[in-house]
């Protein structure tokens, strides 16, 4: 059995790490993290692909605990999770567009969770409604504070001379601000 190479083993603590915030965030601000009407702020992790591509996986670990943890019902574990899959999926192969790439996370969620809060939650909100009302709170994790975490992330790279390396193919990941 061979050992895993130092870039590798970096990525996978990176995207262990990225779990348990996530996690740990959702979980913290419960009140607001679950429900009709939601701001999960942890959500905010999934432009990290942008600049980790090991954020993707992580996502959906944290996103999956999270839901776990909340009591959400099953299809919110299943479908809320895949919705934050998708958006990261798609953060990442976007992420040389800042804003469109920020953008998947409100689409996706707005959309999949959207309809689990009508259908499993809050069947006499309206389903449109409930899509934009989970959208609305996307857009604040996404386009508010994400680009802000981004921005940090940046700057402490730069500040410590730090760059990021694909665990893919060791290619060296450009930091992204918008």
């Amino acid at each position: 059995m061979s050992a895993l190479k130092p870039q590798n083993t970096r990525a996978l603590a990176r995207g262990a790490i990225i779990a348990a915030l996530y996690t740990a965030l959702t979980v913290l601000l419960a009140p607001l993290s679950y429900g009709e009407v939601q701001i999960r702020f942890s959500e905010a992790f999934t432009l990290l692909p942008m600049l980790m591509p090991e954020a993707v996986p992580a996502l959906l670990v944290g996103c999956l605990l999270s839901n776990i943890i909340g009591g959400c019902t099953i299809f919110d574990i299943v479908f809320g999770s895949l919705a934050t899959l998708l958006a990261a999926i798609c953060t990442y192969k976007l992420r040389d567009k800042f804003w469109l790439s920020a953008l998947m996370p409100v689409l996706f969620n707005g959309v999949i969770v959207g309809a689990v809060v009508h259908f499993c939650y809050a069947p006499a909100i309206a389903l449109p409604l409930c899509m934009l009302s989970v959208a609305a709170g996307e857009a604040v994790a996404c386009l508010v504070v994400g680009p802000l975490l981004i921005g940090v992330l940046r700057k402490v790279f730069i500040m410590y001379g730090l760059s990021m390396t694909s665990p893919i193919d060791g290619s060296i990941i450009d930091t992204i601000v918008p």
